[in-house]
Parts: C-alpha cells; sequence; structure tokens
C-alpha cells in the first residue's frame, strides 16, 4: 500500500501555494501583515473564540503561555488576564503595535524559528503554520518550549477571504490547494504525535473602513492577474455597506485544534 510522506507532502504544498499566489509578495513579504494589521485586527475583535475556550481548561493564575505568532494580541491579551505571564512572540511591527501593554505580557519582535524564550507551561499557535514550509523544526520548537501542553490550530477547508474567492472566480485555473488541519493531523501522527483534536466553528467577517483599504488587503492575496478597474469593480459588488464599513461574510468556518502533553525528551 502506498505510503504518504506527510512531511514531504506538506512543503510541496506550501511551495506550490507560494509560487502561483504570491508572486507579487503576499505573505512571503514580511510587510504584507504590517499593512494588513488595521483591517486584521478590525476583523478579528469580538470574534466568538472556541480556541480560547478549548485552551482555558489549561491555564490557571500560576500558568505560563508563549503565543506564536501572536497577531494582534486577540488571544494572548484575554489569556493574560487568566494566567501568571504571557510571552507573544510577533514578527510584524504592525500586528505588535495593537497589543496593549500590559504588566504580565511580554512581546519578542521575532519570527518563531529565531526567537529566544524561557520555557512556558502552554505554548499555543493559531493559524499560523499555512506558510510555513519547514514545519517539523516549528513544531519540535514549541514541543521543547511547552512543560504541559501544546496547541495549534488550522482552519479544515478553503480560506474565507474575499481575494481568494474573487481569485477562484475570475482566474484561469484555481490556487493549488492550502495546508488544512487534516494534513496537520497527519503530519503529527508521522512524528509520533497522537494529539487530542477538538474541532470549533465559526463566522469569519472581513471589514474595512474603505474600498482603497479592501484593495490594499486583497491585492497581495490575489497574485498575479489583478486588472484594474475590472478586478476593484468586482471586489466592490462582493462587499456589502453596514454603517460606515465595507463587510464580506465568509460564512462559517471550520478548524481543528490538536492539542497534547510534549513528548520527552
Amino acid at each position: 500500500m502506498h505510503q504518504v510522506d506527510w512531511v514531504a507532502r506538506w512543503g510541496g504544498l506550501v511551495a506550490d501555494r507560494e509560487e502561483a499566489a504570491h508572486k507579487d509578495g503576499g505573505h512571503s513579504d514580511p510587510r504584507y501583515w504590517d499593512r494588513r494589521a488595521p483591517t486584521f485586527a478590525r476583523s478579528t475583535t469580538g470574534r466568538t473564540e472556541q480556541f480560547l475556550e478549548v485552551v482555558r481548561p489549561f491555564v490557571s493564575a500560576r500558568t505560563t503561555v508563549i503565543d506564536v505568532g501572536a497577531g494582534a494580541g486577540r488571544h494572548a491579551v484575554p489569556l493574560a488576564e487568566r494566567a501568571e505571564w504571557v510571552t507573544a512572540v510577533e514578527p510584524s511591527e504592525g500586528m505588535r503595535a495593537h497589543i496593549p501593554a500590559l504588566p504580565n505580557l511580554t512581546v519578542i519582535a521575532s519570527a518563531w524559528e529565531d526567537a529566544e524564550v524561557a520555557p512556558a507551561d502552554v505554548v499555543i499557535c493559531s493559524h499560523v503554520l499555512y506558510g510555513v514550509a519547514d514545519v517539523v523544526p516549528f513544531v519540535e520548537k514549541m514541543e521543547r518550549a511547552a512543560r504541559a501542553r501544546v496547541f495549534i490550530m488550522l482552519r479544515e477547508g478553503p480560506v474565507p477571504h474575499p481575494a481568494n474567492v474573487l481569485r477562484d472566480r475570475i482566474a484561469p485555473s484555481p490556487l493549488p490547494p492550502i495546508t488544512q488541519f487534516s494534513d496537520l493531523f497527519m503530519l503529527l501522527l508521522q512524528l509520533g504525535i497522537a494529539a487530542d483534536v477538538t474541532f470549533v466553528r465559526y463566522p469569519v467577517v472581513n471589514r474595512y473602513r474603505s474600498l482603497d483599504e479592501a484593495v490594499a488587503d486583497c491585492k497581495p492575496l490575489f497574485g498575479d492577474g489583478w486588472e484594474e478597474p475590472r478586478t476593484r469593480r468586482l471586489l466592490e459588488e462582493m462587499l456589502v455597506r453596514d454603517g460606515d464599513e465595507l463587510v464580506y461574510d465568509g460564512g462559517v468556518t471550520v478548524s481543528g485544534i490538536a492539542h497534547w502533553q510534549p513528548r520527552a525528551t
């Protein structure tokens, strides 16, 4: 029976997606998240976080936490209200600017691969691994940093972002598939990690203050083929006015959370 090398498959998926979708920068450009930070923070503020509901039973007033790829702090900040200390690792200056200063929250300006952090009880990582080609050292570093529990959340299914929906609608060929939770789960099994799994469902809504902001958010993800003014007009037709904002409703997303006790070194 054919045996799938899930590590190699993961790397191939990331490489194919990057080549097809991000020739103009996209996620591979560190400035992308700096530019997108305001819309990302606005779109995720107030979002129901089932991820935190899964993590919280493992966090108490004596627990330390590392948030890998903390973004605008949507997990690090509420966890700091419960934990003894939270370390938020985030490479994007724009994202870090949205993380408030708290007495028990340290922010480290670094990618996880390069970060120097002290071990913590719990290490979490939410929606970060999609573009990480060399995923095994990334996960193994999380394990080494965790004394009690590791949590990784990834989406299962298509990307609910207007740029991806728009590109698939008008491009001659669809984007290659993106890494998703099922790929992660099989990869973990290949590494000898039999993780506990929890699936969560939540609505995804992208909010923009103007059409220009929506274009700036979508164009880097769209990649080659963006045509002015046609693509801008099609994007405008996808957005719905909600007060002072333009909104794209991405529907309900399903994500998987893998969590496990780190293996003994």
